[in-house]
């Protein structure tokens, strides 16, 4: 039975990624199929909901295809990214890790756990939107000042409140989320694309 989940995999070796289609599509997902590192940026117009790509790859690495989506912009930073790879060792784990990915397998691959660890990220990713959706108006504009740098005490000047009432659209926000601090919620928003991090425009301060 189809989930309407699309699985974008990208996998310069035929026979693995023809493998991959074959367990993605026996557990209800749309496998959208990409060879080489180029050719999956150019798949992204597709929309997919997770992506798993191989590491070694001619014509864009993972490394390449990853950085590329990231800068794109448009909620790309939200979409989970599975890397996959011969080389497990730690320095290629930490590697993936700081270019932005969620997972990392080893080859050969364990296919049952491919499909779990896409499964348990789809999930979480569905209950991190929904949270993400219950935010009020002045909790979206507190954290879009957090997410600028400012204090406490600097947004209650800037909403016009008193900085007990910024701490507690914080704090709700912080519930909401699922996270530990204020700055690992700013991060969650603007990957909903909640909040513009890139706004540079300052509000006018009274007085």
């Amino acid at each position: 039975m189809r989930n309407g989940k699309k699985i974008l995999c990208i996998e310069d070796d035929r026979a693995t990624i023809e493998l991959l289609a074959e367990v993605l599509e026996d557990e209800g997902f749309t496998p959208l199929l990409a060879m080489s590192g180029t050719e999956g940026v150019r798949m992204f117009r597709e929309h997919p909901d997770l992506i798993i790509c191989d590491l070694a790859m001619p014509n864009g690495d993972g490394f390449f295809v990853i950085d590329a989506l990231r800068r794109s912009g448009g909620g790309v930073a939200r979409i989970p990214f599975v890397f996959i790879t011969a080389h497990g060792d730690r320095d290629t784990h930490l590697s993936a890790r700081r270019h932005g990915c969620d997972h990392f397998i080893t080859k050969p691959i364990d296919f049952e756990l491919l499909v779990e660890i896409v499964r348990n990220r789809l999930r979480a990713d569905e209950t991190s939107s929904e949270h993400a959706a219950s935010l009020t108006p002045r909790e979206i504009e507190a954290m879009g000042w957090v997410a600028r740098g400012k204090s406490s005490a600097d947004i209650a000047v800037l909403m016009n409140v008193s900085e007990r009432t910024v701490n507690f659209h914080v704090n709700n926000v912080i519930q909401k989320l699922g996270v530990a601090t204020r700055l690992q919620a700013a991060i969650q928003c603007a990957m909903h694309g909640l909040i513009d991090t890139e706004t540079t425009e300052e509000a006018t301060w009274p007085g």
